[in-house]
């Protein structure tokens, strides 16, 4: 293997002229009681926190409340790479091949038997029976990456020529992904099913590969495009005549991937990040995970199209990790594709790390706590002792194994047993969601915050911090200011805790949007140091100990009528801890007075109280019955008084939706956010009824 860490890289800039996509990768799937909770002690029971929990953990640099704050690891200087020289992320991947060539990389589950099962409604399902994983080692991933890299050249790619990857999270992925970084393709990340959109939008497209090795039809492709598997490919690519040829490596200002941002507040923007970007980012989120290395396994299912699963992956090849992957469907022992009576990808890999969004956290805790209520009364009541001794001895510093191994470590098994490190990204995280996780499972969880902007890096709070609803302090690649908000009555001069818009800056923050000017000017500038900030559009505030709190998002901040301002995020977050609530969506009109919402109730909830009210019928009758629908309302209702929102916050009236939000039907992301422009125009109709309007 040749080692290029200490070779002159090869220097180009990318320029208008060489950004549209002449090939395209695709790929398909592998596999294809609220009574209870009161019980439980809460946040405000308990006020005092281990020694850890309040030392301080960042400083503003200028003593000013404003800032920026910095980790007090990084006070004069900011980090910028995992080791000296290596500044590409070809690179970090050749060093990570040379000190761990045998150890496990990639490793995906063999699929035994695929059936149809029918459902009481009559649905068919597709169930799946899957066997143990097979291992890629990181030397077997490298010769991969290079050869599959040698046969896009062969095909005839060139450097700083874009690549799409429309691809569900799986091995292959990476695997172009990386050899993309090694020949110098910028790549496109989108998700998959939206390969169509490509080929009617660009012209110049040439090629597709096929990430299955199984070719459809050309019929569905339009004429002049080749189609290839991405085994084709790769052996192209190993041929000695390809194999031989001189690649050009990238240099670290160059465009290493071109990621669109959800689109949860409106159309998605392309996000321009350079290799030293990347590598900045991860390297500030690898300092905030201790005793990193090869003896971890992390389990990939969240979609890699999406900043959080890259990085937390890119994460993991550096340090030597083996990487699994799933999928949602696949995940656990009762996701939906899974066979019942087989094993999840869970229990099969039994992870040490973790990533997930809150959506996934706060199902399982409402899974969790269904359970809990289905208990015996000796059961449950044992559960809640130990559950609230643990927190007490949690927040005085204290660990309690023998209650562990007694009672919480079946509940620690549904995740593999082994889980050390469960980080949560892309939303708020609700404080009784993250308190049980930490508690049930055994392992610390931690809030970290980022955006695509920004490579997913900005803050994550230290594993052994245990405080509830902050997102931790600044990574030490980055350093975080408060620009005052006047319109929404946020100051950095506030007290206790100075509060304003939150600005990220630092060599992790990114190069801007593709060909889009006059968001740049808007989102980006430059200091007169010369570092890049961003604008985020959040609100935080600082607390004393220098660890960030989400509290509000401007987009998300709706004046009504009677100029009172509701956080529609904040509202959501609450109400999310309702157990009649799977999913909710707070909406506001400027020109009313109150607050309604959409809800996707809680099937099991739901049909509960249907027959503790004596209501029959159907799911959509039942979600269409006004009877339901009017103690459904009253139930939130007591949700958001017991969590003291105003009045003016709460719902005046919902609609019950009889299908989940999913990001197949388009409204959420496939990161599980909100796509409030699209639930607006969904429920457009329920929204001129509960608003009163002819």
């Amino acid at each position: 293997m040749r080692n290029k860490i200490s070779s002159p890289p090869y220097c180009k800039t990318l320029t208008a002229e060489n950004t549209q996509p002449q090939m395209l990768i695709l790929g398909t799937k592998t596999h294809s009681k609220a009574d209870t909770c009161s019980v439980l002690l809460t946040e405000h029971d308990i006020m005092t926190f281990s020694e850890c929990s309040r030392r301080v953990k960042a400083r503003s640099v200028s003593g000013h409340p404003s800032g920026p704050y910095r980790d007090i690891g990084a006070l004069r200087v900011l980090a910028t790479c995992l080791q000296p020289g290596v500044n590409t992320l070809d690179l970090v991947f050749e060093s990570s091949v040379c000190r761990f060539p045998h150890f496990d990389c990639l490793g995906t589950r063999d699929l035994l038997s695929e059936e149809d099962e029918t459902s009481e409604d009559g649905r068919v399902f597709k169930k799946v029976i899957l066997g143990e994983y097979r291992w890629m080692s990181y030397d077997q991933v490298y010769k991969e990456v290079r050869a599959f890299g040698s046969g896009l050249v062969a095909l005839g790619q060139k450097p700083l020529k874009n690549i799409a990857i429309f691809c569900e999270t799986r091995a292959e992925w990476i695997i172009a992904a990386q050899a993309c970084f090694m020949y110098n393709f910028p790549y496109w990340f989108c998700a998959p099913g939206s390969h169509i959109f490509i080929l009617l939008e660009v012209p110049r497209l040439q090629h597709i590969i096929i990430v299955d090795d199984k070719l459809k039809s050309g019929s569905e492709y339009p004429q002049g495009i080749s189609v290839h598997s991405m085994v084709a490919v790769t052996r192209l690519g190993a041929h000695p005549e390809n194999a031989s040829r001189q690649r050009r490596p990238p240099c670290a200002a160059d465009v290493a991937v071109i990621m669109y941002t959800s689109g949860s507040t409106g159309v998605p923007k392309g996000v321009m990040i350079s290799h030293s970007n990347i590598i900045a980012g991860i390297t500030g989120m690898a300092e905030r995970i201790p005793s990193l290395g090869e003896d971890d396994t992390y389990i990939g299912y969240l979609p890699l199209a999406h900043v959080l699963e890259l990085s937390a992956e890119m994460v993991c090849l550096a340090h030597g990790c083996r990487i699994g992957y799933s999928s949602p469907q696949t995940l656990t022992n009762q996701s939906t594709k899974i066979k019942k009576g087989s094993k999840g990808d869970i229990s099969v890999l039994r992870p040490t790390l973790m990533a997930a969004v809150p959506e996934i956290m706060d199902r399982i805790y409402k899974n969790l706590m269904l359970k809990v209520e289905e208990m015996s009364v000796f059961q449950r009541t044992l559960f809640l002792l130990a559950y609230n001794y643990k927190m007490e001895q949690l927040a005085m510093g204290y660990s309690t194994p023998l209650c562990d191994k007694l009672v919480f470590q079946k509940v620690r098994a549904l995740l593999g047993g082994r889980l050390r490190v469960l980080l949560s990204g892309g939303a708020p995280l609700s404080a009784v969601t993250q308190r049980f996780m930490n508690i049930c499972f055994c392992c610390p969880v931690g809030q970290g915050y980022g955006l695509t902007e920004t490579c997913g890096a900005g803050t994550i709070s230290q594993l052994w911090d245990y405080s509830t609803g902050r997102v931790g302090a600044p990574l030490v690649c980055c350093e975080i200011q408060l620009k005052d908000w006047i319109e929404g009555g946020y100051r950095s001069t506030d007290r206790p805790c100075p509060r304003g818009e939150i600005l990220v800056g630092g060599p992790n923050v990114t190069m801007g949007y593709y060909k889009n000017k006059q968001k740049n000017s808007e989102d980006f500038f430059m200091d007169e140091k010369g570092q890049r900030w961003f604008c985020t559009g959040d609100i935080g505030e600082f607390h004393g100990d220098g660890c960030l709190k989400i509290i509000d998002r401007k987009k998300d901040l709706v004046k009504l009528q009677a100029g009172e301002y509701v956080s529609l995020g904040k509202v959501e977050a609450v109400l999310k801890n309702c157990p009649l609530v799977d999913n909710i969506c707070a909406y506001a009109n400027s020109d009313e007075s109150y607050v309604i919402g959409f809800v996707v109730p809680n099937q099991k909830q739901l049909l509960a109280l249907a027959e503790r009210k004596r209501v029959r019928g159907l799911w959509e009758e039942l979600c269409n019955n006004p009877v339901i629908e009017e103690e459904v309302l009253r139930v939130i209702t007591e949700t958001a008084l017991t969590a003291q929102l105003e009045r003016f916050e709460i719902p005046w009236k919902i609609r019950l939706s009889v299908e989940p939000w999913t990001p197949e039907n388009g409204l959420v992301t496939d990161a599980f956010k909100l796509k409030r422009k699209e639930l607006k125009s969904h429920y457009q109709n329920d929204i001129e009824r509960m608003y009163g309007a002819k």
